[in-house]
């Protein structure tokens, strides 16, 4: 077994005993980036390889520092990163290189990661499809053809091709989950607050958006969460840490209370296969001894929708009014960010606070259903991976998508009211491409979450099973 095979957990271990070097994993990460990435295009930015193995022979003989002592990592390029081009995908940003870490990447450095370099992701993180004018588009390592989802698509490509070992990302509108179910790896939406923001920003307003981990084991996820969770004293709401680790020895379907939400009663159109591949893998469950009922929409779809685009787009417009302000770098950015910005310049003060009455309207109804299911599930994606040349599918089963992120609605019943979701593979479709399925739960269930996850993969395994076959 190639040491780029392994999961984050075993290298750590194997690191930690001193059965192998951080420069070791070094080498076979950078021969395996060499390998692959001309054709998936998931890592950019990539550093200078000699530095890198500079750094690992140092972390080599150094005091173990962390979790992710000498293994490589490469940040999602939303996040900004100390000496390490960060450019948000914009034109604008194209040669970029910030003085400070993100707290985020901060507490992976503190943790040991060698950052070598950047994953790709959609121009300010808007749609899920990761391209933009600076890198080009990631392909899903399982077809090349087809993308990789976004925002954190570079990292779920990156993940699945065996280039790293595990990866953050982000998620606002399901940038965590529909990359991972496209790659056929873990994305992890933890509850919003867990996970905390620099003090920088609209911290009490801006609760729709959160880091989290991924990779092809639920352990390397709950692991890296370990590293990214704790309070920012400096930022509101915090979500207090759990062990998220110990608990996974214990995990259990058993007695588990699951209610399956499909396709939210035919609000969520959905391409054909996608339900009956998230059913069959329900079943896993059942056979686990969990107990699956399908049930009705707790809430009206419609009613999300119009709450999630007001107040999305009224964060865009608030923090990107700077960049269109000026005409020329207005010109720079996407026709999809300009959309946003330009439906929060319309909105009114009634608008924002309707969209937020019925955001408390909506956490209060599934807080009651939560008395009832320890989780509820549904499809990651309404679509398969799509082609790597389109900006956005424009229509499912015919019924025409009236905003360039419509087709992804069904990841709004969690990131609106910022529930914990682990976006779990369910297989392939007849059309050989990936897809999963999202477990959610009461906010602060994490760790509960995650031990389902951690059952379900030891039954499945989907990444260890079906590992891309991708060559340049």
């Amino acid at each position: 077994m190639e040491l780029w095979e392994h999961s984050a957990s075993d290298l750590a271990r194997m690191i930690a005993a001193r059965g192998v070097a951080p420069s070791e994993v070094m080498a076979a990460s950078l021969a395996r980036i060499a390998a692959v990435n001309p054709v998936v295009n998931a890592v950019v930015s990539l550093r200078d390889a000699d530095a890198l193995m500079a750094e690992a022979k140092a972390a080599d003989d150094a005091p173990h520092q962390g979790w992710l002592h000498g293994l490589p990592l490469a940040v999602k390029d939303l996040c900004a990163t100390k000496g390490l081009r960060t450019t948000w995908g914009s034109p604008l940003f194209a040669g970029h290189v910030p003085q400070a870490d993100d707290l985020l990447a901060a507490r992976m450095r503190a943790a040991g990661a060698i950052f070598i370099g950047k994953t790709n992701t959609p121009e300010w993180g808007h749609g899920s499809h990761s391209f933009n004018p600076v890198f080009g588009a990631t392909s899903t390592p399982y077809d090349l053809t087809r993308t990789a989802g976004g925002s954190s698509g570079g990292a779920a490509a990156a993940l699945a091709a065996r280039m790293v070992p595990v990866a953050d990302g982000s998620d606002m509108m399901g940038s965590l989950r529909n990359p991972a179910a496209f790659c056929n790896v873990y994305g992890f939406r933890p509850s919003w607050g867990l996970v905390p923001a620099d003090a920088e920003g609209e911290t009490f307003l801006a609760t729709l958006a959160t880091e989290g981990p991924m990779g092809r084991t639920v352990e390397d996820v709950a692991r890296l969460l370990q590293v990214q969770a704790g309070p920012n004293p400096e930022v509101p709401f915090a979500v207090p840490v759990q062990d998220y680790v110990t608990g996974l020895e214990r995990a259990s379907l058993r007695g588990k209370r699951i209610a399956w939400l499909a396709d939210w009663g035919g609000a969520y159109a959905m391409e054909p296969g996608i339900l009956p591949l998230c059913e069959t893998a329900l079943q896993v469950f059942t056979d686990q001894g969990a107990e699956v009922e399908a049930i009705a929409p707790p809430f009206p779809a419609e009613k999300l929708w119009q709450a999630w685009i007001t107040l999305r787009a009224m964060l865009n417009a608030g923090r990107m009014k700077a960049l269109y302000d000026d005409p020329a770098k207005r010109a720079q950015l996407k026709p999809e960010t300009v959309w946003e910005i330009e439906q929060g310049q319309t909105l009114t003060a009634q608008a924002v606070y309707e969209a937020s009455t019925l955001r408390s309207r909506y956490y209060a109804h599934m807080a009651r259903l939560f008395t009832r299911f320890d989780a509820v599930v549904l499809p990651t994606a309404q679509v398969w991976p799509f082609p790597v040349g389109w900006r956005w599918p424009q229509q499912i089963n015919g019924h025409a998508m009236d905003t360039y992120h419509r087709w992804m609605e069904v990841v709004i019943p969690v990131s609106l009211i910022g529930l914990p979701a682990l976006s779990v593979p369910v297989g392939f479709g007849a059309n050989g491409l990936p897809m999963g399925m999202q477990i959610a739960g009461p906010v602060g269930a994490d760790a509960a979450i995650l031990a389902m996850g951690h059952a379900y993969h030891l039954a499945t395994d989907w990444p260890g099973r079906r590992p891309p076959q991708t060559e340049d």
